[in-house]
């Protein structure tokens, strides 16, 4: 490789925001491959260099390197979920080995082990901030479960475990993505779509004419596995086989099951992810992967947790049972199948409050819900959000954004991409692009992607929300502001870096409050025609309405958290009888046979949260214990919002997160709030 050919890599240029147009698959492997070596004679430098072991000769040099990486990274790893393609992909996996051994190599790496080891035992340790130790002391923890105290053999095959877990949770994300974008329906009778909004046919037709489905004058309606479209009919579609046969297309994804080519199937996927993640702990001497994925989080132990979901399930399961008896005796079918949960929920929904979240979409415009929910932050923590223009983005639609406080300082920027599309990895979350970090030449800025998947603009109509969206588009600001926001200028725990698993949902969960509050609402609502605010019995029917069916919304998420939890808990047993065990103690109604949702489950085998999804739940009593805070002040109260900002926000990964919140909320956290806003007591 030329030195002009590394000079002239988008990938290799890190003094501002990324080139995405500029940016090519062939470039990902070389710019990787610089960027390794570069870090690895790093190491060696400081390794052979005489000056005494310290924060300045040491830790600085070592964030600053891992930073660039992972600048370096980011784009890449984000185009791959954005802007899927063949060629990206193939690069992508390339260089995911190439990683993995680098992460393995530097964590059994003895000569850095001793370098920090001989640190934190040094007086200059004693003067080093709170922050810095924290660092010191996550590098030895980490250190040791990166396997240092092992033998050489079993450090290799560490090694081996982590490359391969690398690219089967890669493997596992690509199936589902690949099994969601190859199923379609095209319906050319109408009649088949009685129920359907208009606004859902309208989509439905544009998605035919855009994939050239259908010719110009022809009727053709398509619907996809994506999920804008999937849930518009599961909805609100009168027609019952259709909604039996999305729900089956979509609960099949990357299975055995349904109509989906085996090419996609999941099973071996799953089976030897959770084999390697077992042999993982044994080796670092955890019983089983649950104990090794408490070993950086808040709760302290299995059965702390499973106690916390178990409680939860007590408290909910009767209130659940009796929402799905309600709901079967309304129903108009002899038996209730799953298909039919959310057409009849709605319908229940509708007859019981006079309300539908079809009915409210003309009030959430995506432009009125930004506005609005930026205004809610400029009052709660004095900063301001205003869209830039002119940035390089890898869509058209993406937008970008720059956060500034009172005094006009940025504080971060952030890139929106909210609107389903073909390539785009379904859901939504906030992930980092520009970590702060703080070095001779001054701060460098945060910067985030926050990722959506709504429905795009139809014609010249803007996008329109339901609520539940704007929920979900509130909770990932939550995440961004946590990243965006921080006071720390050290890259390993700056943001949401550092943060154990089960506290980073608090900042987003504790933002969906606002999406319920009277005096908010009229700052981010207002009819996208007129401009007219929701009116006050309508909003009286979406508080209503916000409990309804919360005991079988809480037994569902507990069905999740406790079959991850279990299946990492139990490694022996069968995947699919541990879920029917948890099934059997918390759920309400059971799924058809070819319910196949694991293979699908890309949090827990795609993603971070792996024996880690009850962080929801744990997260969701911090959250709303935080804003009871406000319920007691005042939902504006500025005092409580810079509190919040200055003991959350601000402080990333830099303190014990119950510390954090007992400094906030002046005790430790209690669950009753969290029963009070769900309803259930």
């Amino acid at each position: 490789m030329t030195t002009n050919t590394i000079l002239n890599n988008p990938l290799l240029a890190l003094d501002g925001l990324p080139n995405f147009s500029a940016i090519k698959p062939e470039q990902v492997k070389p710019a990787i491959e610089t960027l390794l070596a570069d870090n690895r004679a790093m190491v060696e430098q400081l390794l052979s260099s005489e000056v005494e072991a310290d924060w300045d000769s040491v830790i600085q040099p070592l964030e600053t390197m891992e930073d660039k990486l992972g600048r370096a990274w980011s784009p890449v790893s984000h185009l791959n979920s954005v802007k899927n393609s063949p060629e990206l992909r193939d690069a992508y996996n390339e260089v995911l080995p190439l990683l993995s051994d680098y992460a393995t190599e530097m964590g059994q790496h003895k000569g850095l082990y001793t370098l920090f080891q001989n640190i934190s035992e040094s007086k200059k340790f004693r003067m080093l901030e709170p922050s810095q130790k924290k660092i010191i002391e996550n590098a030895l923890r980490d250190f040791h479960l990166s396997g240092i105290d092992l033998q050489p053999a079993e450090q290799e095959r560490y090694r081996e475990i982590s490359q391969e877990l690398s690219k089967l949770t890669s493997k596992f994300g690509e199936n589902v993505l690949d099994a969601t974008n190859s199923w379609e329906k095209l319906v050319r009778d109408e009649s088949l779509l009685v129920g359907l909004s208009d606004s859902a046919k309208a989509q439905a037709r544009q998605s035919a004419e855009e994939r050239e489905k259908i010719e110009e004058g022809e009727d053709g309606w398509l619907f996809t596995l994506d999920f804008p479209s999937y849930i518009a009919v599961m909805t609100y579609a009168d027609n019952r086989e259709l909604r039996a046969e999305l729900y089956e297309a979509f609960v099949t994804r990357a299975s055995d099951q349904g109509p989906h080519d085996i090419k996609f199937d999941n099973t071996p996927v799953m089976e030897e992810i959770r084999k390697l993640r077992q042999e993982k702990a044994e080796l670092l001497g955890f019983a089983n992967y649950a104990e090794y994925s408490l070993s950086t989080k808040m709760a302290d132990s299995s059965e702390q947790v499973l106690s916390f979901l178990e409680d939860l399930a007590d408290r909910s399961l009767m209130v659940a049972k009796a929402e799905l008896q309600e709901l079967r005796d309304f129903a108009t079918v002899d038996e209730l199948q799953a298909w039919d949960v959310a057409y009849y929920s709605e319908k229940l929904k509708q007859d019981r409050y006079s309300l539908s979240e079809e009915e409210l979409k003309p009030w959430f415009p995506i432009e009125r819900v930004m506005e609005g929910m930026f205004e809610i932050v400029h009052r709660l923590y004095g900063i301001n959000i205003k869209q830039i223009d002119g940035v390089d983005v890898w869509e058209q639609s993406v937008q970008f954004f720059r956060i500034t406080d009172e005094i006009g300082e940025v504080r971060g920027e952030f890139y929106t991409d909210l609107y389903s599309r073909q390539h785009k990895r379904g859901g939504a979350w906030m992930d980092d692009c520009v970590t702060r970090h703080k070095t001779d030449l001054g701060v460098q800025i945060p910067v985030a992607y926050l990722t959506c998947n709504f429905t795009p603009p139809l014609g010249d109509d803007p996008a329109l929300l339901t609520h539940d969206e704007v929920l979900t588009l509130f909770h990932e600001l939550g995440h961004g502001l946590h990243h965006m926001l921080t006071q720390i200028d050290f890259p390993s725990i700056s943001g949401i870096a550092g943060v154990p698993w089960d506290a980073v949902e608090l900042p987003s969960q504790f933002m969906e409050n606002w999406c319920w509050q009277e005096e908010a609402l009229p700052l981010f609502s207002g009819h996208y025609q007129s401009g007219d605010p929701l009116p006050q019995d309508k909003f009286e029917q979406l508080l209503a309405s916000r409990n309804f069916q919360s005991g079988m919304v809480m037994v569902r998420q507990l069905e999740f958290s406790l079959f991850d939890f279990k299946i990492h808990l139990n490694p022996k047993r069968a995947i699919y009888e541990v879920l029917d065990e948890v099934r059997e103690s918390v759920s309400v109604m059971s799924p058809p046979s070819f319910n196949r949702f694991p293979h699908s489950f890309s949090h827990i085998f795609a993603g971070g949260y792996a024996a880690g999804y009850y962080s929801y739940k744990w997260a969701e009593v911090l959250s709303s214990d935080a804003f009871s805070s406000f319920e007691e002040s005042g939902i504006f109260d500025k005092e409580a919002g810079l509190r919040f900002l200055s003991s959350i926000l601000e402080q990333g990964g830099a303190r014990d997160p119950m510390e954090l919140f007992i400094e906030f909320r002046g005790r430790e956290p209690q669950i009753d709030a969290l029963l009070r806003h769900s309803g259930i007591n």
